[in-house]
């Protein structure tokens, strides 16, 4: 069985104008120990999964239809205690803009410690496993992070203390919103390789959502494209690069940079 299965979810917004259709009907699953890849243009639904999944949609937005299994288990009308044990324990959520998903006045230490605590670890062993979490995503000189506000930090050290943030409470499941967007080239190549080595060591699921298709390849086994707030294609990753059958996918595909090109 997979660890999570989607099953036909729709999500609306609601609004004095009437109601807008974010995500349209989509399914997929995610296996343990497997890496799927979310991709689409801006508005087309994928941010909208990822936080109709983890329960975090803003007061104009519900799911409307569906379901989500975690293990078997729905989330879909979940009451919002067991969600926040879900999200705390079962699955971690890394977002696009570490600057602001950060609480600023805050010092990495004790935002991951916050995490930390939530899981049942004795007041005396906080600060060695934020050591320890810090270490576990290559953060440079991990003591002097954990002392340093976000502002202090590089947003490519940002992006490490967040997924340090997501790691706390050894999710089963890892949700990556545009983990690299935010970032330059060379620190984007960083947290890929570091994403991908820590679902390795840890055998976790991930959903890594992203409008590169590039990134995909370099880090999933399979993937969805979604247009629209609908899956137009999905399959494995080798598979779709050599033999995509929508158009919209071709699109994507053709406006990825090739080498020798420009």
């Amino acid at each position: 069985m997979a660890l999570l299965e989607v099953r036909g979810l729709k999500t609306s917004f609601f609004s004095d104008a009437g109601r807008t259709k974010a995500v349209d009907g989509i399914s997929f699953s995610v296996d343990r120990g497997r890496t799927l890849g979310i991709v689409g243009e801006s508005g087309s639904g994928k941010t909208v999964t990822a936080l109709s999944i983890m329960g975090l949609l803003p007061d104009a937005a519900r799911v409307i239809g569906g379901s989500v299994l975690l293990d078997g288990e729905e989330l879909i009308g979940a009451p919002e205690s067991r969600m926040r044990r879900v999200r705390g324990s079962r699955v971690g959520m890394v977002f696009q803009d570490p600057l602001s998903s950060l609480n600023p006045v805050y010092t990495i230490g004790a935002q991951i410690g916050e995490a930390v605590r939530l899981h049942d670890v004795g007041a005396a062993s906080v600060d060695a496993e934020v050591e320890l979490l810090l270490r576990q995503v290559e953060m440079p000189d991990p003591r002097s992070a954990a002392r340093s506000y976000p502002h202090q930090l590089s947003g490519g050290m940002r992006q490490r203390a967040t997924i340090a943030i997501a790691l706390a409470g050894r999710p089963e499941l890892l949700v990556a919103d545009e983990p690299t967007t935010a970032l330059d080239v060379t620190v984007q190549a960083q947290i890929l390789d570091l994403l991908a080595r820590l679902q390795s060591q840890s055998k976790m699921a991930m959903i890594l959502i992203t409008h590169d298709l590039g990134v995909v390849a370099s880090v999933a086994d399979n993937v969805v494209v979604m247009r629209q707030g609908r899956v137009v294609e999905t399959g494995a990753v080798d598979a779709l690069f050599a033999h995509p059958t929508d158009e919209y996918t071709k699109q994507l595909l053709d406006a990825m940079p090739r080498l020798g090109v420009g």
